[in-house]
């Protein structure tokens, strides 16, 4: 029998377009011979909606997706409860589910805990991995107590003094450098600031995003991407380099513009390319990940060599993203990967299970 597969796509924060577009490239990728896909889209007021149109798109043979991905549209599911339930409910009884709603609401945790209490074996990171490596701050707390090397940072909190913050980051950091909301991905909210005023000014815009901002050093060096796929025994992808079309990788380069280059594999000694797959792994491993990760580092040469940037625990996801594109110069094609992530997704569901059993017993 197919395994039917709940794709929750769209969500509330600033990359729910990304989502959609993410979500098309998955949905399409799976075996319409092994699969049923259930598209269920989020809007950005936070509805849930059956989405019919989206499901239209998935089947279709010959009609091809939207530039701007599956269309959030269709018929309100009025209580979770049912429409996300266990499959002796009915209705929407499903095997597993893929949330691809990146961001806040979707990839921090939120999102998993929801499909927890469902009893829903689900795609990624549980919900401790996925809020560690939502919020950059925890990320970077996570990653120091265990070891892995990452660049100097300075935190904010909304409703503390900007003015003293910014003062210590001139200090401490130096200028330029980045800021970024602490909750937040595909480089939105991000600007790199080059005195004072603008310092102030990216915080401010920072802030818009979430309630945590961090500035970080300037990094000169070469921005490097390793793929983990796994969950008991985790295996890293060969890596790969974003060669940036802008000063630094934005989300233009990422979805717009397309002016970045992608060199997969990246031009690494074997001893370097040995170096970051471990610590690729050694970053897995300290923010408590599971099933994928894209982790991204700097490459400082001369200096202080790599420091890990962040890690990504919904990843892009189209063909052309690292993600993907890092497991197919590794030996495991785009529709292997998606199968082997349903595949683990199903296998820690089983584990847990029996382990909440003999808790109960």
């Amino acid at each position: 029998m197919r395994r039917r597969v709940l794709l929750i796509f769209g969500g509330r924060s600033a990359e729910h377009d990304v989502s959609r577009v993410t979500a098309t490239s998955v949905a399409r990728a799976l075996d319409p011979e092994r699969y049923e896909v259930i598209p269920v889209a989020i809007t950005q007021d936070g509805r849930w909606l059956d989405a019919p149109g989206a499901r239209a798109i998935i089947e279709a043979t010959e009609v091809p997706a939207p530039p701007d991905g599956l269309p959030v549209d269709g018929v309100a599911l009025e209580a979770i409860g049912d429409a996300v339930a266990l499959p002796a409910s009915g209705a929407l009884g499903v095997d597993v589910v893929i949330p691809l709603v990146h961001g806040p609401y979707g990839e921090d945790g939120t999102l998993q805990g929801l499909l927890e209490l469902a009893g829903l074996p689900y795609v990624g990171s549980g919900v401790l991995g996925s809020a560690v490596g939502m919020d950059k701050a925890m990320m970077k707390r996570a990653l120091v107590a265990c070891g892995v090397p990452v660049a100097a940072w300075r935190e904010h909190r909304d409703g503390e003094d900007i003015g003293a913050f910014c003062d210590s980051v001139v200090a401490d950091l130096g200028l330029p450098c980045f800021v970024k909301p602490a909750n937040m991905g595909s480089s939105v909210g991000v600007s790199k600031a080059h005195d004072r005023a603008e310092l102030e000014a990216a915080v401010r815009h920072a802030l818009r995003y979430d309630e945590w901002v961090l500035a970080e050093e300037a990094i000169t060096g070469r921005e490097i991407e390793v793929a983990v796929l796994g969950d008991q025994r985790p295996e890293a992808s060969r890596p790969g380099e974003i060669v940036p079309g802008a000063e630094f990788y934005t989300y233009a380069d990422k979805y717009e513009d397309g002016a970045a280059e992608l060199l997969a594999p990246a031009p690494l000694t074997e001893d370097q390319e040995a170096e970051v797959r471990q610590l690729a792994l050694d970053a897995f491993a300290a923010c408590r990940l599971e099933a994928m990760a894209r982790v991204d580092f700097f490459l400082e040469e001369p200096g202080r060599g790599f420091l890990v940037n962040e890690v990504n625990t919904i990843p892009g996801f189209t063909p052309i993203s690292m993600y993907p594109r890092l497991w197919g110069i590794s030996g495991v094609p785009y529709s292997d990967l998606l199968d082997r992530l349903i595949d683990l997704a199903i296998a820690r569901h089983a584990r847990r299970a029996i382990r909440a059993g003999r808790a109960r017993d």
